[in-house]
């Protein structure tokens, strides 16, 4: 299991993934998407990147908006896993959007 991040840690990575905000113990992101379909799409492949990381988010559809949760659960807290992870499903969301 990935260490738990101290408060100095986070600051730091939070630059490498901007669209993400820290709410409490987690990263939070909201994706916007052109339609249900796609945003369904999105999540699928959101949970293809979570099981090889072995690592999932909490993940809230509503319509065309699919919002995600960082956290590491078992850490108690934010690790480098959930970083990693942001930064994958930053590239995957770029990925879909060049296609549309």
């Amino acid at each position: 299991m990935p260490a738990l991040l101290n408060t100095e840690a986070v600051q730091n990575l939070l630059p490498e993934v901007p669209e993400w905000k820290l709410e409490e113990d987690a990263i939070v992101r909201s994706f916007q998407l052109p339609s249900f379909p796609a945003a369904i799409a999105f999540v699928n492949k959101v949970a293809e990147e979570a099981e090889k990381a072995n690592h999932h988010p909490d993940i809230d559809i509503r319509w065309r908006t699919v919002k995600l949760t960082l956290s590491t659960h078992s850490a108690g807290g934010l690790t480098s896993a959930d970083f990693t992870l942001a930064r994958k499903l930053d590239q995957v969301f770029a990925q879909l959007e060049a296609k549309t």
